[in-house]
């Protein structure tokens, strides 16, 4: 038989694959802060990560900017009224402190850019092969026998669905001309 081991106190309610080890302070990160990856694994991150930490990027970028603006928005022209010195030098000290956490910020999205062109180089297919441009035709890479079928099929549905555009772009053109006679009659009559 095995003998259970003792439980931390505070800690008897909770089954033992919720209860986590004690961190030290150092260790420990605040809910808000992400965790990174251990010096080793920075090797091993894949772009989908990179593409995360890079839209957490333009997020902060965005934020930085509206700051910025915020900051020269709430900054009064020179109109012959003398501001203080230290209420200058306090938005000037703001401005210059947000615009060089923002080139920082640029750098650092086209790094994590860069990295995430080297490691998806080896793709098989690139972005305008996956997703085609508008009014750019596809380009079938293999010639199966249902390819045919099924290109044609596509080609009858797209054929169906610019006839309904038409058709309603006729009827708004209608009812854009009705709404439109409907309000001279109104303005005629008062």
């Amino acid at each position: 038989m095995a003998a259970s081991l003792p439980q931390k106190p505070g800690m008897a309610g909770m089954p033992p694959q919720q209860q986590q080890p004690h961190q030290p302070p150092s260790a420990a990160s605040a809910p808000g802060q992400q965790q990174m990856p251990p010096q080793g694994a920075l090797r091993e991150i894949s772009p989908v990560f990179l593409c995360r930490i890079g839209q957490e990027t333009v997020q902060d970028i965005v934020t930085r900017t509206m700051e910025i603006f915020q900051i020269t928005r709430a900054t009064q022209l020179p109109n012959g009224v003398t501001q203080s010195q230290a209420m200058y030098t306090d938005r000037f000290g703001k401005l210059q402190e947000h615009l060089r956490q923002l080139a920082l910020l640029f750098r650092k999205l086209r790094l994590l850019y860069e990295r995430c062109v080297e490691m998806t180089s080896d793709l098989q297919e690139g972005p305008t092969e996956l997703v085609p441009y508008v009014g750019e035709e596809l380009v079938s890479l293999k010639a199966d026998p249902c390819t045919h079928a099924i290109n044609q099929e596509r080609k009858e549905v797209l054929e169906k669905v610019r006839q309904k555009n038409q058709e309603m772009k006729v009827l708004m053109d209608q009812m854009r001309n009705l709404l439109w006679d409907v309000n001279a009659m109104l303005t005629l009559r008062k």
